[in-house]
């Protein structure tokens, strides 16, 4: 699996709504309306994850953010399952 460079990362986040490249992952926090919302949001992101086999860090934080950070570990970095996972999640906010 191709670990993207820097430049690749960049380019692709031009794609996303609002990502961030931090720490050779990608990271973006969403605010929801309240804790159920977010709740459900995490089990949203977790089913589409697991569809994929793509597992993200998933922080639930305050009564309303869910933090995601998406990095392969077994390649060492963001790779093109990152890319689509996110596009996914993004897809899931609309």
């Amino acid at each position: 699996m191709k670990i993207f460079s820097i430049d690749d990362i960049n380019n692709k986040l031009i794609e996303l709504n609002s990502w961030q490249f931090i720490n050779n992952t990608i990271e973006k926090e969403f605010v929801l309306n309240d804790f159920r919302d977010s709740l459900a949001f995490a089990v949203k992101i977790g089913i589409e994850a697991e569809k994929m086999d793509h597992h993200p860090d998933l922080l639930l934080h305050g009564w309303n953010k869910v933090k995601v950070t998406l990095t392969t570990h077994s390649a060492g970095g963001v790779t093109e399952n990152d890319i689509k996972l996110a596009q996914t999640i993004d897809k899931i906010t609309r």
